[in-house]
């Protein structure tokens, strides 16, 4: 059992009132008034009050020695995390050159401050992004229409043709696109354009002004991978780095500026690749990428394109708007390799990544007063570790900087002091250490800590202390997107945004939460090694809200239906996000989310581990109840509460969330309900119908009819694997339940989409003609 402090005295104001005054005809029998209004009355009363305030700070005592016991387990709270994201800035009504902006510029999302983390070059141009989409199966007369169009300029039509569509990338449109399934060129196009209020100058080239201010220039590309639910995999070994898996291209024109022809004599256009410079995964999570732009001689287009040879092959894509035409410096190609996953929801040009941290220049702290074990509490926080400067000044003499340690148990004396292990030790002098001048931090707390002059140097007396450093607003900094829209520093004319949610925002580890961890915390020291390791570690992933977590030892998903026990080596982390809102029944765990928690995961694992962590697979049910109503009760009252009912005990997520079991150590495992519907658990119609049974105001239960998806009702739904059920519809009637397929309307499951097209010897890719009246 738990050792609850024992109090020092529990004795309240009416009990030390009441003992006094019996003890008062003993000790003094001539005092015989004790009615109200009487002046010793009076004294005992109020020294009773005294008695009982000195006895609630007494029995504090016990609790204060605890808290500085568990301080002196050095298990710090989880800090909060600053959230990240993406923005893409804009020259729209500025000057036509290019202006470079530095890091560290301050762009805001209403009263939510962002800072960029990367210089760019904002580039006069605009972007707009295609993708060439195939058609599988064209019409016979769309074909017909083709074959007529070729004979008009006397050639036959090829045989080997793939007809598309060229198709913007914009969110109106579609959502987003795989390169490999979606295209048939596995390319995404992006057109760089003048801007439409830039006016052509005469010439040969009237944009030969506009590609001498872009050549060798930098080209800052942001690409925002699709962020649908994915799986995350850690190898035993570790991860590898990953090769470039997309390559950026340019245009290569000869000197005569013709295409260049095959065998065939069909086009065979020529490209300039780019050396790509990055530090993030594009593919996995959203980010910049930094291409070289060659000299404004080599920015060209090719010239007298044959109007059947426009966007045929590997030549760009035909432009409709014979305006866009006209404005079309060159194209930018972003090309996925055979073996890339690639799906992109968004890319434009002049993006830079951006955090959410506010910055403190100088915060001036009390001065030192030159005794040891001094600490100073920053104003803001909490702080971001690692970001914290400090210098102190005494008169006039230069500053001393201080740097940030882990633990001051490392840092060396402020004197030094000779080592008698060390060959000539005995009263030889000895060098100063770099580990002197240090402070530890408690990121959460916002509290700096110093030495006692054994472990690192005190404050001197009357040094004047300054510090800078960042603070973040925690999930305050996860905003939607187009939310960022401001930025003071921006030069006129320049417009800025986000083209998706900022991520990874995440509030500071509450007081009571961080207390239930100190028992696990003592187990596990970081390590995962035990289901209890894993999940109480997981729990606390930084940047993530976190609705559910399970552990599935030596199991691996991809070998459903198999049970636990048969994937030796294998760890599966079943990982759902608190909320989604596009989804709220069934929250999925996008690709940010999962990223995350791999990060936090990776470097806790055992080195012999493999490691996968993945979202739910939701599985839809239909359920059909037939009630009846006791008398008294309002019908529509007891039909909501049984909707209400059945929805609680099917939910994913339960009231308890992701909080690590509260339980004894190395004790059996079971099936917790308050966590959400248990893992593994066929959802019966007899189990609902008796859940239906417990709620107020229901007098017997008709008939529970459940059907999965578009198949017939059946008594028992399996789930397998990581399958939880997700409730796609539910009828509680008076009477006989409704039919499922009147449940369901009638809606059939239809599914689209495109293959990834056959094998066999390569295709033409031609585009198709928009119709037009």
């Amino acid at each position: 059992m738990p050792l609850a402090p024992p109090p020092i005295d529990d004795r309240r104001y009416a009990q030390l009132v009441e003992d006094t005054l019996a003890r008062a005809s003993v000790h003094t029998p001539e005092w015989t008034n004790f009615n109200q209004s009487d002046p010793g009355v009076t004294l005992v009363q109020l020294f009773s009050f005294l008695t009982e305030n000195l006895l609630y700070r007494a029995n504090l005592t016990p609790e204060r020695n605890r808290l500085k016991f568990l301080q002196m387990l050095r298990i710090p709270l989880a800090s909060a995390s600053a959230a990240q994201g993406l923005v893409a800035i804009d020259n729209l009504r500025g000057d036509a050159s290019v202006r470079t902006l530095p890091a560290d510029l301050e762009v805001r999302a209403g009263a939510v401050p962002f800072r960029t983390q990367l210089g760019l070059d904002v580039l006069p141009v605009e972007a707009r992004v295609y993708f060439k989409r195939r058609i599988e199966q064209p019409t016979q007369e769309l074909l017909d229409y083709y074959k007529l169009l070729y004979a008009s300029y006397q050639l036959d039509f090829p045989s080997d043709v793939q007809l598309y569509k060229t198709m913007a990338l914009d969110r109106k449109i579609v959502d987003s696109v795989d390169l490999n399934a979606d295209t048939v060129d596995r390319s995404l196009w992006i057109a760089l354009l003048a801007r439409d209020s830039d006016a052509p100058a005469d010439g040969e080239d009237p944009w030969k002004p506009l590609r001498d201010a872009l050549g060798g220039r930098t080209l800052t590309l942001g690409l925002v991978p699709a962020l649908d639910a994915v799986s995350a995999q850690l190898s035993p070994a570790g991860n590898a780095q990953s090769r470039q898996l997309l390559r950026f291209e340019l245009p290569n024109v000869p000197a005569d500026g013709r295409v260049p022809r095959d065998g065939d004599d069909r086009p065979a256009p020529a490209y300039r690749q780019l050396e790509p410079r990055t530090e993030v995964d594009l593919l996995s999570v959203p980010g910049v990428v930094q291409l070289n732009l060659p000299p404004a001689d080599q920015l060209r287009m090719w010239r007298d394109v044959d109007p059947l040879e426009g966007g045929v092959g590997d030549m760009p894509p035909s432009l409709d708007d014979p305006a866009l035409a006209a404005r079309t410096l060159t194209w930018l190609r972003v090309r996925a390799d055979g073996a890339a996953q690639a799906r992109l929801r968004w890319a434009g040009i002049n993006a830079a990544p951006v955090r959410q941290i506010q910055r403190i220049a100088s915060e001036p702290l009390a001065d030192g007063d030159g005794r040891p074990d001094q600490s100073r509490r920053l104003a803001r926080r909490p702080v971001l570790r690692g970001s914290v400067s400090l210098l102190t000044r005494i008169g006039n003499a230069a500053p001393q900087r201080w740097s940030e340690i882990d633990d001051l148990a490392a840092a060396a004396p402020e004197v030094p002091v000779p080592d008698p292990r060390q060959p000539g030790g005995n009263g030889s002098p000895c060098k100063p250490s770099a580990l002197t001048d240090v402070f530890e931090l408690d990121a959460e707390a916002g509290e700096l800590r110093f030495g006692d002059g054994l472990r690192g140097r005190r404050l001197p007396l009357g040094a004047r202390v300054y510090a800078g450093y960042d603070f973040c607003l925690g999930a305050q900094g996860n905003v939607a997107e187009l939310a960022i829209n401001n930025a003071p520093q921006l030069p006129q004319g320049f417009a800025i945004s986000n083209p998706v949610r900022t991520w990874g925002g995440a509030d500071a580890e509450s007081t009571d939460s961080g207390e239930k961890q100190v028992r696990r915390y003592l187990q596990h020291r970081d390590r995962m090694v035990s289901i209890d390791d894993f999940e109480s570690v997981a729990c606390r992933a930084p940047g993530v809200q976190i609705g559910r977590i399970e552990i599935l030892p030596a199991f691996h998903p991809d070998l459903a239906p198999n049970e636990p026990g048969s994937a030796p080596g294998v760890v599966t982390v079943l990982a759902i996000p608190r909320t989604d809102p596009g989804q709220p029944d069934a929250p999925r765990a996008d690709r940010l989310f999962l990223n995350a928690l791999c990060r936090h995961l990776d470097p806790r694992r055992l080195v012999t581990t493999e490691l996968v962590v993945r979202g739910a697979d939701y599985k839809g049910l239909w359920i059909s109840v037939g009630i009846e109503a006791a008398a008294g009760y309002a019908i529509a009252q007891v039909v909501d509460d049984v909707k209400r009912r059945l929805r609680e005990v099917l939910a994913p997520i339960g009231p308890a969330g992701a909080q690590p079991r509260d339980a004894a150590l190395f004790t059996p495992r079971g099936n917790d309900p308050a966590r959400g519907w248990p893992l593994r658990t066929a959802v019966a119609a007899r189990v609902l119908l008796a859940e239906v049974a417990r709620v107020s105001g229901v007098t017997s239960v008709a008939d529970v009819l459940l059907a999965e998806g578009e198949r017939a009702a059946s008594d028992v739904i399996e789930m397998n694997g990581l399958q939880l059920p997700r409730i796609l519809g539910i009828s509680v009637v008076v009477g006989d339940p409704v039919a499922i397929d009147a449940l369901r309307g009638g809606a059939g499951s239809g599914a689209g989409g495109s293959g990834s097209g056959s094998g066999g010897a390569p295709m033409l890719p031609v585009p198709i003609v928009p119709e037009t009246c």
